[in-house]
């Protein structure tokens, strides 16, 4: 390949903000344009101009909709980029939701951060309004996964099945007969809703997420422990708090639960699903049934055992509810969301119990609680934290060590290059020890920033 540049522009040294700019004399290309999470010194980067020139992008390719793979968009949008963003059907429907209920978030915050005066700027701005959100949904194109689509006469790409969540992908990018591989984030086998993620089979070069490359992920019986906190919430008369992803997390706990119920396992405890953005993705699986497990009258009996919470004004009826219940509310690590409304006011009690069911990024409240924080801060206010924390890995929708192994593992040919991303430093490290010693294959651990001639 020649006069090929790789722009690791996020998600290089950590977890958050995937984005990967890949410039050719013919086209230029952004895989995934997600924002920053976790610790300050993270999320201050998604302030930072790009140090490209955005107007110069041709497409930006999506591998799924979650936010630290499609929240920068906006952001892209307004510094100039005038090109398609492209994804399956399921992703753009999910990262229309995403980026409108980010918006929204970012837009009441900055609100209340300005009539409360915790923000430390004169003036707290939003990160991107709804109007901008709206602009940027606009540009959304869906192609079909399995299907080869040309960019030009040398460049064309593909999406693939990857589990992981509604949607989700990896993607082929074939520039001049050689095949870049990006992994997107690699789902599960044997998920509760989703089918086996497909396998790459050729990557000259591969750009492999490294969430869990250090570790494999426990035999846990999430339902087990849901029976026994539910048990010990029913007998204290109090409220199990799950803070969940609003994609995929939140609709298979809505699936265990219903299960569990269904076979007496649990009694018939209120449920609440307080997430806007995770009643609105229910809607998506609805109408996309091919891309998930789960039949069409199974789902609808499922939402009628659960109720929905519509608004800020029945968030509060739930919570002043004095009968034992079990509240779902975004976000999964705890950074917004209505979750923070509920443990601002029951975090504090200790016949609160509080389960934290996915990965939870450094820097997050969701990390600091499964640490063992004795006090946590919301809404500019630190809250004491008496209420049990447990923390359950088995609902991961991120593939652990021996997982990534298993799916790099049909690639017929040697990598020229696997550079490894999406990962905090020990997770990369670790990973990249593995694959030398099982595949003998070339590693790098990409810098943030940092362009790679290909």
């Amino acid at each position: 390949m020649t006069a090929i540049k790789i722009h690791f522009l996020g998600a290089a040294e950590t977890v958050t903000g995937s984005k990967f700019y890949i410039e050719t004399p013919q086209q230029n290309i952004l895989i995934d344009c997600g924002m920053f999470q976790g610790i300050k010194k993270l999320r201050s980067l998604n302030w930072d101009p790009l140090p490209i020139d955005v107007s110069q992008i041709d497409i930006v390719l999506l591998t799924h909709g979650h936010l630290d793979h499609t929240g920068y968009l906006p952001r892209l949008v307004q510094q100039g980029f005038a090109g398609d963003i492209i994804g399956t059907s399921p992703t753009l429907a999910i990262t229309e939701i995403i980026l409108k209920d980010s918006a929204k978030i970012h837009e009441e915050e900055a609100e209340k951060a300005n009539k409360e005066g915790y923000s430390i700027h004169e003036v707290a701005l939003p990160f991107y309004t709804i109007k901008q959100a709206e602009q940027t949904i606009q540009r959304f194109k869906n192609k079909k996964e399995g299907e080869w689509y040309d960019l030009s006469t040398d460049i064309r790409y593909r999406f693939n099945y990857n589990g992981h969540i509604l949607g989700a992908t990896f993607i082929e990018l074939e520039i001049n007969g050689k095949v870049l591989v990006f992994s997107g984030d690699v789902g599960r086998k044997n998920d509760k809703l989703l089918r086996n993620p497909k396998k790459p089979q050729w990557a000259d070069y591969l750009f492999l997420e490294s969430t869990y490359g250090n570790k494999c992920h426990p035999e846990e019986n999430i339902e087990e422990k849901l029976i026994y906190l539910i048990k010990e919430t029913i007998q204290n008369g109090g409220t199990l708090i799950i803070p969940s992803f609003a994609v995929e997390r939140l609709q298979t706990l809505m699936y265990i639960l219903w299960t569990l119920y269904k076979r007496n396992k649990i009694p018939n405890i209120p449920i609440y699903v307080d997430s806007p953005m995770g009643n609105s993705v229910i809607s998506v699986f609805e109408r996309f049934s091919e891309w998930h497990k789960i039949s069409l009258p199974e789902l609808r009996n499922i939402f009628e055992h659960i109720n929905i919470v519509t608004s800020y004004r029945e968030t509060w009826e739930v919570i002043d509810n004095p009968a034992p219940k079990i509240v779902i509310a975004g976000s999964g690590m705890v950074t917004g969301g209505r979750v923070l409304t509920y443990l601002k006011q029951l975090i504090d009690n200790q016949n609160t119990s509080v389960l934290l069911v996915g990965y939870q990024a450094e820097g997050t409240r969701g990390r600091q609680l499964q640490e063992g924080a004795h006090e946590i801060k919301i809404f500019g206010k630190y809250i004491p934290v008496r209420a049990g924390i447990f923390y359950d890995q088995s609902l991961s929708a991120h593939a652990d060590q021996s997982e990534l192994l298993d799916w790099t593992n049909e690639i017929k040919n040697i990598p020229e290059q696997v550079f490894l991303i999406h990962g905090e430093a020990t997770a990369l490290d670790s990973l990249r020890v593995k694959i030398k010693d099982v595949y003998s294959w070339r590693v790098k651990i990409p810098n943030h920033n940092e362009v790679v001639n290909l």
